[in-house]
């Protein structure tokens, strides 16, 4: 008799494990930028503040969670064809798209129902985001620059989400800062596609075939040196002394620099880059000096001794 060519149906552990996998719980170290606000807001110290941001952060957690099921939903036929993306559990046929659906409209509809109970204003920047990034899955991210475009503006959103469900008033520095640094982490992200699928990368994504390796080498080293300059501005800037009552702030600049410069070591000797928030958690580098970045800001802001 000749052996069937279906492959076993998966186990219901495997499909809760699949599932939980597809939620990328991994990537939302991305969503600390929530607490953005709260830091310099100078709210760190108001446990009320504190645990609305905490609110924040959780309820974008679940909505890029939604976000990350409907994309590899839509790139399941693609990621079949990725050398490392052919592992995700829906790719993989681990979990059904009938279960990532329904996963995903009943933990959207949770997480914008929470929103707008923390308020309206944060509701709609929830809104806002989620839609943002359905547009991404659907034709976005097939566009050169808009792509990157979008994934920067993600991180904008979710920043401005962290100061208005406080709320302490949004500082435009904030938000320059935010966009350049995710411009940086979504080229760098591209260049890692570009090199790793070759002469297939345009078969994954549309976009990839408008980019080249050296176009996207000259944005990254214009999004970088923007962003160290934009963060030394801002540092230095009289509202920026007025408002924390030092001028100590700029000797934080070294560990932007180092954060910067660690990463494109990584991403061109390490061919790192594909995923900013793993490299984050396994990089220990990378990692220590994020680390003391926020813990001498902290110190400086709130004159910790």
């Amino acid at each position: 008799m000749k052996p069937s060519s279906r492959s076993p149906r998966p186990s219901r552990a495997s499909r809760r494990s699949g599932l939980v996998a597809a939620l990328r719980p991994h990537q939302w170290t991305k969503n600390l930028i929530v607490f953005a606000g709260l830091i310099f807001g100078q709210k760190l110290l108001d446990p009320d503040a504190v645990a609305r941001a905490a609110a924040a952060f959780a309820i974008f957690c679940a909505l890029s969670s939604v976000v990350y099921l409907i994309n590899d939903l839509a790139d399941r036929e693609a990621d079949r064809l990725h050398p490392l993306k052919q592992h995700r559990a829906i790719a993989s046929g681990v979990v059904s798209p009938a279960l990532a659906v329904t996963t995903a409209a009943v933990l959207g509809a949770a997480a914008l129902f929470a929103a707008f109970l923390l308020g309206g204003r944060f509701g709609i920047v929830a809104i806002a985001y989620l839609g943002l990034f359905t547009l991404y899955t659907g034709s976005l991210k097939h566009v050169v620059i808009i792509d990157v475009l979008t994934i920067a503006a993600g991180f904008v959103l979710r920043a401005v989400a962290g100061a208005v469900v406080i709320p302490v008033p949004i500082s435009p520095w904030l938000l320059i800062v935010t966009i350049l640094g995710a411009l940086f982490l979504g080229l760098a992200k591209r260049r890692h596609e570009l090199v790793l699928l070759a002469d297939d990368a345009s078969g994954h994504r549309r976009s990839l075939e408008d980019y080249s390796p050296y176009l996207l080498d000259q944005m990254i080293a214009v999004v970088s040196a923007s962003t160290i300059v934009a963060y030394a501005f801002y540092t230095v800037s009289p509202d920026t002394i007025h408002k924390f009552g030092t001028n100590m702030l700029g000797l934080t600049l070294p560990f932007p620099l180092y954060g910067i410069f660690r990463y494109l070591y990584l991403v061109h000797q390490k061919e790192g880059g594909g995923s900013p928030a793993e490299l984050l958690i396994t990089d220990r580098p990378l990692l220590v000096c994020v680390a003391l970045w926020a813990a001498s800001v902290v110190a400086l802001i709130y004159g910790v001794p």
